[in-house]
């Protein structure tokens, strides 16, 4: 008995450890935060009855990534205890009252809207740096990636010296499902949800693709301050107001716990309507001194609580598992289910994300299950309803399937994901229609449909053949007439002169967008340039004194990961092929733009920081890359210059840290 208790204590924390790496370091949770919280409940329960079996404190957890350097919090940056039910919630009131000795409780009710932990520090009203909550004492420097969100002031008048404001990094709601309806062109695995996607952007390396995601902040709450100015969250929320930095406070101050209670309720009534994912409300203490007067414990303040809403479920059948290929050749799994009404809207798909995850919850086809939209805009599979499983329902085998359908794919190494050996059709179709977008090579007229009957007519293979066909094989189309055929050679005519980009852009290299298209087409000018880049010519490495290794970028943007997809790419013998038949098609494959080349300007690196008197950001990188320079996103020892604008933050610091040469817009 004692040696099983042991085995499920130690097996409970292993867990508990591993939910943690995938919520914080991967983003890629696979279990709600309640059967988490569940989970951590059912540890401890166990711990405290048989201590003699306990382990170390897991603390709070840590989402250290690499690549970023670590910083302290001047004041602990705890997360929140979550309470799901009115009787908890009650009983955290009777704690705080008792903690107060009976002071009349002043309450903040406001949103918990789900992304990530963000302090942002201001010295002498200047923003110096952005730090994630980490393990609560120190976190990762993500300031180049939290600068580009334009509602964080660079600068604030009155300020105190020193001051550490808390705030919350999301995506909204219409960005995402922007960004998964490119993706859905492209025929790419949807992004699962806004937060996993805002967390994994705060840490991504390529700055343009940061950008590209428009991210956005809200600020809660007040770390260190000092001189300590002021007496109430209230009074700081409201300074934060003047100062310009976005807050929520719709709701007024409550007063006792009974009222806060009904504050909760009109959240959850409110929270639909709101542009930003919410997964609950959080109650705290107004007052200042009552905060420090309730304490805190290692991992909570006494004086705060976070109300987790029960998520949106339904109970449906799951008829079938589909499989979706992309354009790199990934293949994802569907839950194709009985239409069933979820959250105000019909839902008939949800994802299963790999075969893992099918494997893990025992999902089978002809299932009843239970899906969920808990922060989710996209449906996930909660659970099987065991007792109404059919009898004749057998586990699901993804490989077997894969067969069925005459798919050859194989396990990509270290990942959950399959991809496949060969082109299928339909990554084809795909393929030819991302070549063919305005995001590309812009071929008008060559849309899903017409892919797709240039695929199933074998008139196309790879994307490029396109290109090469002639009249009589257009008119082979459904719909093609004389004028169709005509408007189609005009459109292929014109798609052959395009700047050099666009054919970057068209090969569907993973993770180089538009913008690192256009980096790439500069640092390059040419295809074949690019096709015979090595990894030491997209980065520099650094070797420190006490041995430790890093790397830089040589273009901005163009970090580890977007490297090693561009070079694994051009090292596929079939995609070096393709440049070949590109310019035997008559492509564009060189870099036109007039080079105008500067004397001091020329083989620079420039950085740009604050806001300039008359130029716009990219109106000034245009100016310096025509006149031969580079501009990068990051101050490093390799600046040459840093080109400072009103309210210029960290950037302008580093820049006086290291002695790099500062100009204003007249001496750029």
């Amino acid at each position: 008995m004692s040696e099983d208790l042991r085995k499920e204590i130690q097996r409970l924390r292993q867990e508990v450890m591993r939910h943690e790496e995938l919520y914080r370091k991967k983003h890629d949770p696979e279990i709600s935060d309640y059967e988490f919280d569940k989970l951590v409940d059912r540890l401890h329960d166990l711990e405290r009855r048989y201590p003699q079996y306990a382990g170390p404190d897991l603390g709070i957890g840590d989402d250290k990534a690499e690549g970023f350097q670590q910083q302290d919090h001047r004041e602990p940056m705890l997360s929140l205890d979550n309470t799901y039910d009115e009787a908890d919630f009650r009983a955290f009131g009777e704690r705080l009252k008792k903690a107060l000795s009976g002071k009349a409780l002043e309450l903040i009710v406001e949103p918990k809207v789900d992304g990530v932990a963000v302090s942002l520090t201001y010295e002498k009203g200047k923003f110096i740096r952005a730090v994630t909550r980490g393990n609560g004492v120190r976190g990762d420097d993500v300031t180049h990636n939290v600068s580009l969100i334009q509602s964080i002031p660079r600068a604030i008048k009155g300020a105190p010296d020193f001051l550490e404001i808390r705030g919350e990094i999301y995506m909204e709601l219409s960005e995402f499902e922007r960004l998964n309806r490119e993706r859905e062109a492209e025929g790419e695995a949807l992004y699962a949800n806004p937060r996993n996607l805002a967390a994994g952007t705060v840490k991504l390396l390529d700055l343009e693709e940061a950008k590209r995601r428009n991210l956005s902040i809200i600020c809660y709450g007040l770390g260190a301050c000092e001189p300590a100015n002021f007496k109430s969250l209230r009074e700081f929320k409201d300074q934060l107001k003047t100062w310009n930095f976005p807050v929520w406070d719709d709701l007024p101050l409550q007063e006792g716990i009974d009222n806060a209670w009904m504050a909760i309720g009109q959240l959850d009534n409110l929270r639909r309507q709101l542009p930003y994912p919410t997964d609950g409300a959080v109650v705290k203490v107004n007052r200042l001194a009552d905060q420090e007067r309730a304490g805190y414990t290692s991992k909570f303040p006494h004086w705060a609580v976070a109300f987790k809403f029960p998520p949106d479920q339904a109970e449906t059948v799951l008829k079938a598992i589909s499989m979706q290929v992309g354009r790199t050749g990934v293949v994802t799994p569907v839950a194709e289910l009985e239409p069933v009404l979820l959250a105000g809207s019909t839902v008939a798909r949800a994802t299963l994300h790999n075969a893992d995850e099918i494997k893990r919850k025992d999902i089978r086809e002809g299932d009843t299950v239970r899906i969920q939209k808990a922060g989710e805009i996209i449906p996930q599979i909660l659970q099987v309803v065991l007792e109404k499983r059919p009898a004749q329902a057998k586990p699901f085998n993804f490989e077997k399937r894969l067969e069925e359908l005459g798919l050859e794919a194989i396990r990509v190494e270290d990942e959950a994901a399959y991809k496949l050996k060969a082109p299928s059709r339909e990554m084809k179709i795909r393929r030819l229609v991302h070549f063919a977008s305005k995001q590309c090579l812009d071929i008008d007229g060559l849309g899903d449909a017409v892919a797709e009957q240039l695929v199933s007519l074998g008139l196309v293979d790879a994307p490029v053949d396109a290109l090469q066909l002639k009249a009589p094989e257009w008119r082979m189309l459904e719909g093609f007439k004389e004028k169709s055929v005509d408007n189609m050679m005009t459109s292929l005519a014109s798609a052959k002169n395009r700047e050099l980009w666009r054919a970057i852009h068209a090969l569907g290299i993973p993770n180089v967008g538009m913008q690192t298209a256009k980096d790439l087409a500069r640092h390059f000018k040419s295809l074949d340039a690019l096709k015979a880049a090595t990894l030491d010519d997209l980065l520099i490495t650094h070797v420190g004194k006490k041995g430790g290794i890093s790397t830089e970028s040589v273009i901005s943007g163009v970090g580890i990961e977007v490297s090693k997809s561009i070079t694994s790419f051009f090292s596929d013998p079939n995609h070096r092929d393709w440049v070949k038949a590109m310019r035997k098609a008559g492509l564009n494959l060189i870099d036109n733009t007039p080079a105008t080349t500067v004397a001091g300007v020329a083989g620079k690196t420039f950085v740009l920081t604050g806001t300039l008197p008359t130029l716009g950001r990219d109106e000034a990188r245009d100016l310096i890359e025509k006149a031969g320079g580079k501009v990068s996103g990051s101050v490093s020892k390799n600046t040459d210059y840093v080109v400072a604008g009103e309210e210029a933050g960290s950037k302008l610091t580093k820049a006086q840290e290291l002695g790099v040469k500062l100009l204003d817009e007249a001496g750029l």
